[in-house]
């Protein structure tokens, strides 16, 4: 089966979709060093190289494209971003309609933060893009899945409109229930990569760790904000949370290496009890010297992607890679679920209503 990748990145879907028997015969990236990333890893496959607005008639004429996927630039709809549905880059989703519209393939997997799907600053624009969909001949089901849920060990949550041609089985939340799967803790990932600074765990962050001067506590020790910057601790014995494109300095998330390693006990959870019973902050540069970033070998492997896969580019443009990418694990699952209803193998729409459950649908 034909696919074609759009907002490519470094190439996150594409290693999913290839994973799924997907063959990406052409894809589109305007960032230079995300190019170089996605020629390593994806030599088979030509790399349309610039803005999609420009360069998206290079795409008219491939014929019997099964998929089209990708996922356009998402900072307009982010809740870490303005929010503006007005940001240029939010008109990008309607680029990604563009390709759909004139390539005509058979089914079509578009990518977005979980606040385009479901909050209703964003409901007008939901209604546009999915009645122009519609309008294209396409049944359009809206999915918001958790990484963790399908093998990722990162609480990520993103919303995918999956759209198929009209007589082609529709994907239905309750389609997805067969690939679901326990995801590993970073424990069980991040230790049979080494120490950082070893041969497979060698890019490290050099940012600081630094404790804030006004701690901002929540319940769990690893939210609020103990440090400065919006890197958050992350607790071996769990799932990350959602890692951020703005990786690389302050933002990257921090470990403690005696509590992953050695199984000792947790600094930042002590830390954090004695914060809520009334201690006091301790100073600026006090924080242990065993608590330090995650690295971008261990950043690559909480996103699925393959260890040996090929990053280009300065430290700071390959965190923003591996943090704007979907994980590879989940794009393969989102793929598996559009394979079986391209082929006919998906259960149609009456045998995934059960206990009343809401199948996400939209247009239907």
């Amino acid at each position: 089966m034909k696919a074609i990748s759009l907002f490519s990145g470094a190439g996150g879907m594409d290693v999913g979709f290839k994973n799924a028997g997907f063959n990406v015969i052409a894809a589109n990236e305007m960032d230079k060093h995300a190019c170089e990333t996605y020629r390593a890893n994806h030599p088979e496959c030509k790399l349309i190289e610039g803005d999609i607005d420009s360069c998206s008639e290079e795409f008219f004429g491939l014929k019997g494209i099964d998929v089209v996927f990708g996922g356009p630039p998402c900072q307009g709809f982010s809740v870490a971003g303005k929010m503006d549905p007005d940001d240029p880059r939010s008109k990008l989703i309607f680029s990604f309609c563009n390709v759909v519209e004139k390539v005509k393939p058979t089914a079509f997997v578009m990518e977005n933060v979980k606040a385009l799907g479901s909050l209703s600053k964003f409901e007008n624009v939901r209604t546009e893009l999915l009645s122009r969909l519609q309008k294209a001949g396409y049944v359009v089901t809206v999915h918001i899945l958790n990484s963790k849920d399908f093998g990722v060990p990162q609480a990520r949550e993103r919303v995918f409109f999956i759209g198929v041609k009209n007589g082609v089985k529709p994907v239905h939340k309750a389609n997805f229930r067969k690939y679901l799967r326990s995801a590993p803790t970073l424990r069980d990932v991040l230790i049979p990569l080494g120490k950082p600074g070893t041969e497979r765990n060698d890019r490290i962050c050099n940012a600081r760790v630094t404790l804030a001067a006004k701690p901002v506590l929540r319940k769990s020790p690893y939210a609020g904000m103990l440090f400065n910057g919006q890197g958050r601790p992350l607790n071996p014995d769990g799932w990350a949370s959602t890692l951020p494109a703005s990786m690389g300095g302050n933002r990257t998330p921090i470990i403690d290496d005696k509590h992953l390693y050695y199984g000792s006990k947790s600094w930042v959870e002590e830390y954090h009890r004695n914060l809520m019973a009334g201690g006091k902050p301790q100073g600026m540069h006090d924080a242990p010297s065993y608590l330090r970033r995650l690295t971008i070998n261990e950043a690559a492997l909480l996103q699925t992607f393959p260890e040996d896969y090929v990053w280009c580019g300065p430290n700071s443009k390959v965190y923003s890679q591996i943090g704007n990418a979907v994980p590879c694990e989940l794009a393969q699952v989102v793929a598996r679920c559009v394979k079986d209803s391209l082929t006919g193998t998906i259960a149609p729409a009456e045998e995934c209503v059960d206990k009343g459950e809401n199948l996400e649908l939209a247009f239907l």
